[in-house]
């Protein structure tokens, strides 16, 4: 060991080694350097040499030898890595030899002899230029070395678009890192002032209108998007001419990256589909957002989903005073809690199992943590599924909303959001009625709230729930492993003492469309059937469907619920509709495939319940503004609350009851509801 130690402590480093190496070398340039200037002013002859000159040039030279050492020294240029150099070793050289430049031409002149101005300028140049010479060129070496390893290494060839500062870093990475495996061919950029021009040694070609024949030119199979600058529909029309040349297509995500000094291979992702859909992503007022909900206790019921959780994500960075999760299903729960403890380790994080259809349950989470604010996004939300159990698309949907509605408006919750969707308006389908109902559900509690008759809901509450949690089934056990009893004595007590304890609760709800990316949305089903090698399934070649990502529907909610008042339909405006046919050929090519050629699509009928377009407004609701101007407000449909309490508390009792005439009361209650014919047939294949 110690034998080891003594090897290592006597063994010289490399770098001191070829820093030895550079100070000789250093000697002999800077000396022949000048020697030079000698002999071109005399022809490149030595005997035509003056005697003097000579005498000078030799008597100074030692002494010019040690002062350019030690500048050398000082600057720093034995002891730089100089297979990284750039300008600052560059800058460093020069100013190294001005000063001995300066030493030289002062120290000969005034102790020797005036020598010729060609000695002095002829000396200075080759002393930088020998200087450099051997610094740089280590650094081309290597470099050299590199660029025709990659090339023979390169499966790629790449085209680049955007040349600025973004395509510049992206074309330095290619040509150097060893993580590349794509050489750049050519650039392609908008501006008519760089076209011909080259940057980094690679050709701008053109315009957009220059890719695809670019393409076929240079072989192209990958497209590199680097203006991070772009805006959306600047970025969907050029990603759209790029989809069309069957490359594989990565971009950077967005300018953030430039400010923040990010740009870099590492960073470019994939193109997702949402980068084709040409709209700017919704703004909200974050600072409006974080004093709504800083110190405050909230509850997200279905937080483990996929908005639950996202919305999880966003509010746990806005400082509250507690977030609740509330899911029933356990392994979603547990993602989304672990990721918030990794992120945020000092957030008061409560992670609850249950389900909104138990009383007991929801009661006393409500009770115990008393949130100021309830995001409910606990629901089913499958279409198809819920056609084919509608009594529990009722259970879980509606009842589920009424329960937390309930619970909110008892224990005086400040404000419940309500999760909704555009299948509520003019629904066809039990799922979409079901979040209509919910809607209703949550106009009902306002206008109770806002009336402070929460005397209206004991008798309907109580009966319900001895409907709900089985005091009516037969058997009087069957009842305690569905939703628990509760029984109608301790609802009345209950009853009894909300009234004083209640501040009166805003309840609205926001409505959205579908959304990119979420459990049992169309993306995850087409790339798991691109996967698969197709085919792609959609129902009809017409079909239509807004979109919206899960961080805007996110920001839509939480947005919504800083402008509540009460009884409000929020609705995002969410540009124009994308044809489901476009967006499952747009997501082959990006994964690098031809529709119809590699990955077949298959056209296989609507399903029951669905339509070929979705609404966002019933017509009768009008809209009005808000200080968002992608956030409207639904004018809510006028019903009676009491009436429709009343039918709710059959349709309760037939859902537990599992009628087969669910689908006629429902139809009874919502008049925009207009359900598939009857004998549709159910078609089995999963599609879009």
């Amino acid at each position: 060991m110690d034998k080891a130690k003594d090897t290592r402590g006597i063994k010289i480093k490399h770098w001191k080694i070829i820093a030895f190496y550079l100070l000789i070398y250093d000697v002999v340039a800077v000396n022949a350097s000048y020697f030079l200037g000698l002999l071109l002013r005399f022809d490149l002859r030595y005997s035509n040499i003056p005697e003097e000159y000579l005498y000078a040039f030799l008597k100074f030279a030692p002494i010019y030898t040690l002062f350019t050492v030690a500048v050398f020294y000082v600057f720093r240029l034995y002891n730089s890595l100089w297979r990284f150099a750039s300008f600052s070793e560059l800058n460093r050289i020069l100013a190294a030899t001005g000063i001995t430049t300066l030493f030289h031409v002062a120290g000969i002149t005034l102790t020797m002899s005036r020598m010729p101005v060609s000695y002095y300028v002829v000396g200075a140049v080759a002393q930088f230029c020998l200087v450099t010479a051997i610094r740089f060129s280590y650094r081309f070496v290597i470099l050299e070395k590199a660029r025709r390893d990659k090339n023979i290494r390169s499966v790629h060839n790449a085209m680049v678009i955007g040349a600025g500062a973004a395509g510049l870093v992206i074309l330095k990475e290619l040509k150097v890192s060893n993580d590349a495996n794509s050489r750049p061919l050519c650039v392609i950029d908008d501006n008519p002032n760089k076209w011909g021009r080259v940057m980094d040694g690679i050709p701008i070609v053109g315009g957009r209108d220059k890719i695809l024949e670019s393409v076929k030119k240079y072989n192209i199979d990958q497209i590199l998007f680097a203006i991070p600058s772009a805006t959306a529909e600047q970025k969907r029309d050029i990603l759209n001419i790029c989809k069309e040349a069957d490359c594989e297509l990565l971009t950077l995500p967005g300018i953030y990256q430039m400010t923040n000094g990010e740009v870099s291979l590492s960073k470019m992702k994939p193109v997702a589909v949402e980068d084709l859909l040409g709209r700017e992503p919704i703004k909200v007022n974050m600072e409006e957002i974080f004093r709504h909900l800083k110190g405050k206790t909230i509850l997200v019921t279905g937080g483990g989903g996929s908005i639950g959780s996202e919305l999880c994500r966003q509010i746990a960075g806005h400082e509250p005073g507690q977030l609740i999760i509330f899911d029933i299903y356990e392994n979603n729960a547990y993602e989304i809690e672990q990721e918030l403890k990794r992120k945020y380790p000092k957030l008061n994080l409560v992670v609850l199992i249950g389900s909104v259809r138990d009383s007991r349950r929801i009661n006393w989470v409500f009770e115990h943590y008393k949130p100021d604010i309830v995001y409910h996004a606990a629901a089913h939300k499958h279409v198809p599924l819920m056609e084919t159990s509608p009594n529990e698309a009722i259970k879980n949907n509606v009842i589920g909303t009424y329960k937390t509605a309930y619970a909110a408006l008892r224990n005086g919750t400040k404000r419940f959001v309500l999760i909704s969707t555009d299948k509520a308006v003019n629904p066809t389908n039990i799922m979409g009625a079901s979040k209509r109902l919910c809607e209703m559900v949550i106009q009902s509690m306002d206008a109770i709230s806002k009336e402070g008759r929460i005397d209206l809901l004991p008798f309907l509450h109580a009966h319900m729930d001895k409907v709900i949690d089985g005091q009516l089934a037969s058997d009087p056990m069957d009842h305690m492993a569905v939703d628990g009893m509760e029984n109608e004595e301790n609802f009345i007590r209950i009853e009894s003492t909300s009234n004083k304890d209640r501040n009166g609760t805003q309840f609205v709800a926001v409505r959205f469309g579908n959304v990119l990316g979420s459990n049992g949305s169309v993306i995850p089903l087409f790339k798991k059937q691109i996967e698969a090698g197709g085919p792609i399934t959609v129902t009809h070649p017409d079909i239509i469907r807004y979109f919206m990502t899960i961080p805007e529907a996110v920001s839509l909610v939480l947005q919504a619920g800083t402008y509540a008042w009460g009884g409000e339909i929020f609705v995002l405006d969410m540009g124009e509709p994308v044809k489901i046919d476009t967006l499952a050929r747009n997501l082959i090519r990006l994964s690098g495939y031809k529709p119809d050629e590699d990955i077949r699509i298959e056209y296989v009928g609507l399903r029951p319940g669905e339509k070929l377009y979705e609404e966002k407004l019933m017509a009768e609701e009008g809209i009005k503004k808000t200080d968002n101007d992608l956030i409207h407000i639904g004018k809510p449909i006028p019903f009676d609350t009491k009436v429709f309490l009343k039918q709710l508390e059959e349709l309760a009792k037939a859902s537990y009851e599992n009628s087969e005439n669910i689908v006629e009361m429902v139809e009874k209650i919502v008049p925009t509801f207009h359900p598939a014919e009857k004998n549709h047939t159910t078609d089995n294949k999963v599609t879009a």
